[in-house]
């Protein structure tokens, strides 16, 4: 039997690629990876879509010099971490399911304002606060309530204070006062056409706008050049979403938490979390608390009694929770101002931030990245009002105490 010469000289040596073998593997390299970040964009383009319209349901009203919803419009829009939305607005204007109008008789009437929290923006209807509050309350209580919410998404506190006409016009019980550090950041805001009549509202938020067109600019350069890439967007999505609370807190400060402005919305500037306020957050505090002093006057000249209760940013609610925090930060410290202003003007301040230390990951009751609240969100934020609704703040609404959902109990 013969043996191949596997041994001959010549089968030794090393096997020489053909030259187009050194061409064709770093493109057959060059198309696999397209052919992936290509199926990974198309995906993120498909789940994290955005479909942009709730504009067209909004207009200006000068009675006001503020905005509001089209009287009997309807609106659908996604945002990019969102399902489709309805946004329906009544007779006059809001997004509630409560009939706009007088109150049936034998009802507690609550009157909710603020902005988009308020509002419920990206989440249905009948997991918001309109819908959710009023069940609750009513089992809880002797009353049939009722909350009729005038939230809008650009309802800053000096909107507020501008549409607070319609918030009597309600014949409410109580006025509920949804507040978020956004709201404190941009009291002064209320619309366009508020700025141009007065300058001093526009030269107190210029920084911030400044810094969000600069940002708008360099976004709107880089996708002329490279077009919208969402997969960079589900990337940070699925990282925040499944990232420890550590490291989230520690990339939210590193990224929002420096002395430079930062871009308007519910995940910017983080500095409401230093135990030391910067005086731009000072001088954000004290045109707060003097639209609230006009808030609180005309509900008091009502007869009507408002409660302010500040819902945490995303950040926020998790430092709680974990109970520890970097040096120089207090997650409590706005809280802690709002409640002095609220209660130094006659209004009445519900504390909620204790009870998110009772609770494991409440960040999960947010989008990742946009920072809203999710329907989870909502359910978690109406169990502690219930709570505290019933539990002696309003003595109408008092019943007897019965412990927090299971949301505050799985710790």
């Amino acid at each position: 039997m013969t043996q191949s010469n596997v041994s001959a000289p010549e089968s030794g040596m090393e096997a020489k690629l053909p030259r187009r073998d050194w061409i064709l593997l770093p493109l057959l390299s060059l198309a696999t990876i397209g052919i992936l970040a290509g199926s990974t964009e198309l995906i993120s383009r498909r789940v994290f879509s955005e479909l942009r319209t709730l504009n067209r349901c909004l207009m200006l009203d000068d009675s006001t010099v503020g905005v509001r919803g089209i009287p009997n419009s309807v609106c659908w829009e996604k945002a990019q971490e969102s399902e489709l939305i309805e946004y329906r607005f009544d007779g006059c204007g809001y997004r509630s399911n409560t009939a706009c109008g007088p109150k049936a008789p034998g009802r507690y009437r609550i009157v909710m304002i603020g902005s988009s929290f308020a509002m419920g923006t990206m989440v249905p209807i009948d997991r918001t606060f309109t819908a959710l509050l009023p069940a609750e309350l009513s089992q809880k209580s002797a009353n049939k309530v009722e909350v009729y919410s005038e939230g809008l998404a650009d309802g800053f506190t000096r909107s507020v204070d501008l549409r607070f006409k319609d918030v009597l016009a309600a014949n409410p019980d109580l006025v509920l006062w949804v507040m978020t550090p956004v709201d404190v950041q941009l009291a002064a805001v209320s619309s366009v056409k508020a700025q141009e009549a007065h300058p001093d509202i526009a030269e107190s938020n210029r920084r911030s706008q400044e810094w969000a067109s600069a940002k708008g600019w360099m976004k709107e350069v880089i996708s002329r050049h490279t077009g919208a890439i969402e997969s960079g967007f589900m990337l940070r999505h699925f990282l925040y979403e499944h990232e420890s609370q550590s490291q989230y807190i520690h990339l939210y400060l590193m990224r929002t938490g420096g002395d430079e402005p930062h871009p308007v919305g519910i995940d910017g500037d983080a500095n409401f979390l230093r135990a030391e306020l910067s005086p731009e957050w000072r001088a954000h505090l004290k045109e707060f608390n003097g639209y609230t002093a006009e808030i609180c006057n005309k509900a008091k000249n009502a007869g009507v009694p408002i409660i302010g209760v500040l819902v945490p940013n995303r950040a926020q609610a998790a430092m709680i929770s974990m109970g520890e925090w970097p040096p120089g930060y207090d997650p409590y410290k706005l809280d802690n101002e709002l409640r002095a202003i609220i209660t130094s003007h006659g209004g009445t301040y519900i504390d909620i931030l204790p009870y998110f230390h009772k609770i494991p990951n409440p960040e999960k009751g947010y989008f990742p990245v946009d920072g809203h609240l999710n329907a989870k969100g909502y359910a978690m934020i109406a169990d502690m009002l219930s709570y505290e609704f019933t539990s002696g703040a309003i003595p109408a609404l008092k019943a007897a105490k019965q412990p927090l959902s299971k949301l505050a109990q799985e710790r």
